[in-house]
Formats: C-alpha cells, structure tokens, sequence
C-alpha cells in the first residue's frame, strides 16, 4: 500500500507525463536556453511568493544542496528540451527512461548503498515495460544529437533524485526549492550568449507554456523534496517510472493510438512497483 508521500510522487509523475507534448509544442517557437531559463523563472516568482519569509532563514548547508540539485536541473532539461527539437516526444520518454536503472547505480556510487534485491527485479520489470510502452512509437536505429542529448540528461536526472534524497533530512523542503529553481534559471540565461541562441519573440504559446510549465516546476520541486525525505531514491525511481505511462495516455488523448504491446508495456511498469515494494512490506511486517 502507497503511504500519502508515494501517493503525491504518483500525482506528480501524472502530471510530469503531460510535460513531454507541453515542451514538445514550446520548442517550435523558442530554443531550450531560453525556454527553460523562462519556465523556471517562473517556478522561482512562485515559490518566493508562497515561501518568502523563508528565505532569511537560508543555511549554508542548503545552498550548496540547492546549487547542486538546481546544477542537475539545468544539465538535465535543457539536454531533454534540446533533444525534443530533433525527436519525437514518444522517442524522448523511452531514453529519458534510462534514468530508471541509472537512480540504483548512482545511488551505490554515492551513498555505498546496495538497493535491496526486490528493487533491482521491479527496476527491470519496470524498464522493460517502458521500452514496451515507448519504444513501439518513432524508434530508428539512428542515434543522432537529439537522442544522445537526451541520453545524457536523463543520466544527469538520476543524480538529481539521489541529491535530493541525499539531502532531504538536512534542509528545508521551502528553501532548497527556491534556490535550485532560480540557480536553473539564471544558468540558463546565462548560457544564451555563450552559445549563440538566439531571443525568440514573445507570443501566446510561449508565454501560456513557459508560465504553465514554471507552475508544474515548481509544484513538482516542492513534491519531490518533501516526498523524498522518507522514501528512498528506488523506491522513488520506480514511481517515476510511470511517467511514461501517462505520457502515453495524454498522447492518446492528443490523437496519438496506443499500440496493444504499449499497453502490455505499462502492465509490466505496474507489476515493477509492485515488485519493488515487497521487501519493505516484508520488513514492516
């Protein structure tokens, strides 16, 4: 059974799944630097009006977590933000999926902490279901910019979860959220003349996106650090892992057709959450 803080991870990573063709449509009239210095700017005015008086009370220790998470957010969308000028949302949630098996390694890498044996069974379960459920849609054999920058920012995104759990018992959820929204921001803002991008020209679906997406940003920031103070990076991974699922099912509503091996897919990710909570029923029992 789902206690309240899975269950808001499981709320987020539904709406996380209507992000995919929100981004898909913004990066038709705007470049990734600008879109995303955008979108988390607007995270950032958000958080500060919810959380202001917080701010007074920053720590040393959570500005470094801040600056660190918030360095991941930049790398890791801005790459899935380039990427989906080139492929396919469909395509861009099946390798961004690489973070699902990535989130155990890291965490062995940082934190010497092996993810007990039934996490690594519903890690595999729920990775070859996301294959199943994103791969049957745009998969070439070509692996070009779009998917190798995708790749890498999903790599970075497995880091951002173990940071986040590596802090969550060391800050305050308000704060940390404020500073790693705005350190995303001001990064990419700052890399628009390194690298050339062009300013693109205001208009609705820039505006309606970027405002919207910032609103999600930061509702989902906020979530996952203050979800994550108790749940663990695998356990968390594999609720994650459902974002796919419901990308696929906003996609269906957009006019796109689920194949029947996708739905087979999104059985398989269900069956991986369920697998990866029986060591822990099996301790609180």
């Amino acid at each position: 059974m789902l206690n309240r803080r899975e269950l808001a991870l499981v709320g987020i990573t539904i709406i996380w799944g209507l992000t995919f063709l929100l981004v898909r449509n913004a990066v038709s009239v705007s470049g990734p630097l600008f879109f995303v210095g955008f979108r988390f700017a607007v995270a950032t005015l958000i958080l500060l009006l919810i959380s202001f008086k917080s701010i007074p009370k920053i720590t040393k220790t959570e500005l470094i977590a801040g600056s660190l998470i918030g360095g991941t957010l930049f790398i890791g969308y801005v790459l899935q933000t380039y990427g989906l000028q080139y492929i396919s949302a469909s395509k861009s949630g099946f390798i961004t999926a690489f973070y699902v098996p990535a989130v155990p390694l890291v965490q062995w890498l940082m934190m010497r902490k092996a993810p007990p044996f039934f996490a690594w069974i519903g890690i595999c379960f729920a990775f070859i279901g996301l294959i199943l459920l994103a791969g049957p849609d745009n998969i070439s054999p070509g692996f070009g910019k779009g998917e190798l920058a995708t790749f890498i920012g999903a790599l970075v995104m497995a880091w951002e979860i173990v940071l986040i759990s590596f802090f969550a018992g060391k800050i305050s959820v308000r704060r940390v959220c404020i500073v790693q929204v705005a350190v995303t921001s001001v990064l990419s803002f700052a890399f628009i003349p390194i690298v050339d991008e062009p300013v693109p020209q205001f208009s609705g679906l820039l505006i309606f996106s970027a405002v919207l997406l910032g609103a999600i940003s930061a509702l989902v920031q906020f979530v996952m650090n203050w979800a994550q103070k108790t749940v663990s990076p695998t356990r968390a991974t594999i609720i994650y892992s459902g974002e796919p699922i419901w990308a696929g099912i906003f996609g269906r509503l957009a006019g796109e057709r689920l194949p029947v091996i996708a739905v087979l897919g999104g059985v398989l990710v269900v069956i991986g959450v369920v697998v990866s909570g029986l060591k822990s029923a099996k301790r609180d029992t």
